[in-house]
């Protein structure tokens, strides 16, 4: 039976960075559905959520089987098709999202991936550009687009991350006016990005920047969730009918009081008095068509923090949990 290398981690709640271990014999070569196609992974990009959904304790657990390989975003060729797939062919380089710890993990020389979950690389671009775009686009996209028109004004918070990169990018091409938060060192780079106004948090806390502002955003996207108060006080910087989409936020115990103290309770009893979305995304190809679309015209850009061979995933994840990454962390899984 064929095997391959995959990164592998036992859901015991330790670091992801510690923990993380590739098996000497290597796992089983997955096998596809009827509507799957099995990609060659040329690179993967990770998320936040990679990690911490595996270190919230005895929950992983109760939730994962044992062990899992992380990874979501994905890039590589296609080198085999279920029989139900006729939108791609063998060799066609694609890139998308796979199922993570929920299925097979991106950080893995072969992954099984739904055909609805992707779309074809355009002529041109790099695998570590496409995967950079993948999640993060795809949630923003599904964040933003069913809740904005153009002229709308936004406001991102965090900016400079994976997912703020990729926000200011989609909300411009959106036709929305942006204001988004950083730290001093960030704001060239937001800018560069499109971002209309930089609020940087550390010449002033963001609350009191933005109550200086009035009512006049139409819609907050919080990458962060941080400050914590920031939905219960959002009244005073959205205008009525406005809303506030979290794509965001810790897996903590603390996180998880946040969420009930300033979403679940009533707004009589404390509780934000705007239209809270928690996104919760799911891959599509036509999303990633459309993120591919405008990476061909110019309108949005990969941003790329640091790249890690295969080898080095771990460190790859030490980068990433430090939170101070410009941009994508990208693994390279098809040595070169």
């Amino acid at each position: 039976m064929a095997t391959m290398k995959a990164w592998q981690f036992r859901p015991s709640g330790g670091p992801v960075e510690k923990n993380l271990f590739l098996p000497n014999s290597g796992i089983t070569k997955p096998k596809i559905s009827a509507n799957e196609v099995l990609v060659e992974v040329y690179s993967t990009a990770l998320n936040p959520i990679d990690y911490k959904i595996l270190e919230v304790g005895l929950l992983t657990k109760m939730i994962f089987r044992s062990p899992v390989t992380p990874g979501l975003d994905v890039c590589g060729r296609v080198v085999e098709l279920g029989s139900q797939v006729g939108s791609f062919r063998v060799g066609d380089i694609v890139y998308g999202s796979c199922n993570g710890v929920f299925g097979h993990g991106a950080l893995a020389q072969w992954v099984p991936v739904s055909k609805d979950a992707l779309a074809l690389v355009p002529d041109g671009f790099k695998p570590d550009d496409m995967v950079s775009i993948a999640t993060v686009g795809m949630t923003t996209y599904q964040g933003l687009k069913p809740h904005v028109k153009a002229g709308d004004k936004v406001f991102i918070n965090g900016g400079s991350g994976g997912t703020g990169v990729a926000s200011i990018q989609i909300a411009k091409a959106l036709g929305c006016h942006v204001t988004t938060s950083c730290s001093t060192a960030n704001v060239k780079l937001c800018k560069s990005l499109g971002a209309d106004e930089v609020l940087d948090y550390r010449s002033a806390g963001i609350l009191e920047q933005l109550n200086g502002k009035g009512q006049i955003f139409d819609l907050i996207l919080d990458n962060v969730g941080s400050p914590s108060n920031l939905y219960r006080e959002s009244q005073a910087f959205i205008v009525p009918g406005g809303k506030f989409i979290q794509v965001g936020m810790g897996m903590s115990l603390s996180a998880m009081k946040q969420l009930i103290g300033n979403v679940m309770l009533p707004s009589f009893l404390g509780g934000g008095k705007r239209k809270y979305i928690f996104v919760m995304a799911k891959a599509n190809g036509a999303d990633f068509d459309q993120l591919a679309s405008w990476m061909k015209e110019g309108k949005i850009r990969a941003v790329i923090d640091s790249t890690f061979d295969f080898n080095s995933a771990p460190k790859a994840f030490e980068r990433l949990k430090t939170g101070r990454a410009r941009g994508k962390i990208v693994v390279h899984v098809k040595e070169s």
